[in-house]
């Protein structure tokens, strides 16, 4: 009997072995072939769309700069989508990591799809990783005539037993995801930045909601985000979502039908008419909203076939470690998954110790983290990090703001992805500071160099560095780390990760041993 479990062991290994090493080799053989028609944005015209009309005379009174609105409420950004979706005539390009199958992600669906009734072109891009399940509605929406979804770097097989032994051959390559986000209409609107499609970013889900951060654009650089969707659209890694499912026409029906239900239904109506009196929609509506015109901002990605490329030379992460060596005075930095590594500690001691720079970090208490595999690696540079001079806070789970969601929840989570430099130079976007955004995403963002944006930035770091926001972290005189809660009265020193279980604890340390830093 014995012998006999060790020969199902033995095969079962070299099955494994044999299973991973052809994802290996077979990597590029792997990946459904991209069989997508090229396609190109729409040119931009004079007054063809409402938005055309709208935006041309602002554009044109200030040649060669770009307007734009920091969106820090997640009401806001669902209302800028939304609106811009309202308001297009011409076409709708969106990238995204992550749609949800919920009542936001069917609301923008339904957006999309009466664009299309209008005979606007819809292209809506998404990474596979999060569609599971979701081929029924992605389909639905599909089958309109003016609309087509593509996914980046798919699964051939979309469900079931066989999707997981896919995901074991192709354990290595399947890591490569697309972490863009990007809502662009009519080549006139760009929303840029951390926010995906989900309740959760949009300040309406009932137990727990992001604090992100977006940038409404007009102007010149929305054209640099659909030259970035034109590449990710017509590249190599991407495949229409039509050639890798079927659905029968009463599936696709019923699916089309439940969303729009959903869409009128008292829930949605609930939260359009909590939009609706949100400030910045009125002030929209008013005409009374000031954006930030500026000369030198430009939307940057890195390319969609990241891994075959010279991603340190040329990719995101150069230039915005190019930016962050500017630093002279202070660099604040926001990042809600937060895995230095060794070079990263070396690069902010430097700041601090040669230059004499405010390094400072705010990122999630491994409480408010929804990834404690990250918080993990994230502990093993915490101390360091301190030692070198770096200022630290950790991000409170019941952080509040008076911003509440649609269900009147009091649960955040950090998932802002930014910084700013001198009160200068900034950048905000989907990177985390962490090896997946430096190796095996592609990640997406505006960098600038303008003073009154690079303040507005500032301004929101230092209300989520505050004490009803975060923790303070710091190293008493023995060495060990403490948390300052701030809020209190009088203020409190707590020895343990805040409002964390022994189990959260316990998961993270052993996380932090583990050789997986690479993946976080």
């Amino acid at each position: 009997m014995k012998k006999r479990i060790k020969r199902i062991l033995l095969w079962g290994m070299i099955g494994l072995v044999l299973l991973v090493g052809s994802g290996i080799l077979l990597a590029d053989y792997l990946m459904p072939p991209a069989t997508g028609t090229p396609s190109h944005a729409l040119p931009v015209q004079a007054d063809q769309t409402a938005l055309d009309r709208e935006l041309e005379p602002m554009v044109a009174r200030r040649p060669g700069k770009t307007g734009a609105i920091m969106l820090t409420s997640g009401v806001d950004a669902f209302a800028a989508r939304a609106l811009s979706a309202r308001q297009a005539g011409r076409s709708l390009d969106m990238q995204y990591y992550i749609w949800q199958d919920d009542l936001t992600g069917h609301l923008l669906m339904y957006e999309a799809w009466k664009a299309a009734e209008r005979g606007v072109r819809v292209r809506l891009l998404l990474d596979d990783i999060s569609t599971s399940g979701k081929d029924g509605a992605l389909l639905a929406l599909d089958s309109h005539d003016n609309i087509e979804i593509r996914v980046y770097n798919p699964f051939r097989n979309r469900s079931g037993p066989m999707r997981v032994l896919e995901m074991v051959q192709r354990m290595f390559s399947i890591t490569y995801r697309m972490h863009n986000k990007a809502w662009i209409a009519d080549g006139r609107v760009a929303v840029v930045g951390g926010r995906n499609v989900g309740t959760e970013y949009f300040d309406a889900h009932d137990e727990t909601n992001f604090r992100d951060l977006d940038l409404l654009l007009f102007g010149p650089a929305v054209e640099q985000a659909s030259e970035i969707f034109d590449t990710f659209w017509n590249s190599d890694a991407v495949v229409p979502i039509a050639q890798l499912n079927r659905k029968s026409r009463r599936q696709i029906n019923t699916v089309l039908e439940e969303i729009k239900e959903e869409a009128r239904g008292e829930t949605a109506r609930r939260f359009l008419d909590k939009v609706d009196l949100s400030p910045s929609v009125r002030a929209y509506f008013t005409q009374e909203l000031t954006p930030f015109w500026i000369g030198n901002l430009r939307v940057l990605s890195d390319p969609p076939l990241k891994w075959k490329a010279e991603t340190r030379v040329d990719g995101l992460v150069a230039q915005l470690a190019d930016v962050l060596r500017l630093t002279e005075r202070k660099a604040l930095l926001i990042s809600p998954y937060f895995v230095p590594g060794n070079e990263g500690v070396t690069g902010f001691a430097a700041l601090v110790r040669d230059r004499g720079a405010h390094v400072g970090i705010i990122t999630n208490s491994l409480a408010a983290n929804d990834v404690i595999a990250v918080h993990g690696g994230y502990a093993n540079y915490r101390k360091q990090l301190l030692q070198t001079g770096v200022v630290l806070y950790e991000m409170r789970p019941e952080a509040t703001d008076g911003d509440t969601s649609l269900f009147g929840s009091s649960g955040a989570s950090l998932h802002t992805k930014a910084f700013v430099v001198d009160d200068r130079y900034g950048f905000i976007g989907s990177f985390n500071i962490d090896p997946r955004s430096i190796d095996l995403n592609t990640e997406m963002g505006v960098l600038f160099d303008d003073p009154a944006l690079a303040t507005a930035l500032r301004d929101e770091y230092l209300r989520l560095s505050g004490p009803d926001q975060s923790y303070w972290v710091y190293l008493d005189p023995r060495g060990k780390l403490r948390w300052l809660d701030r809020a209190s009265d009088p203020p409190v020193v707590l020895d343990n990760e805040p409002e964390s279980s022994r189990w959260q604890r316990a998961v993270a340390r052993v996380v932090g041993w583990l050789p997986i830093e690479s993946q976080l």
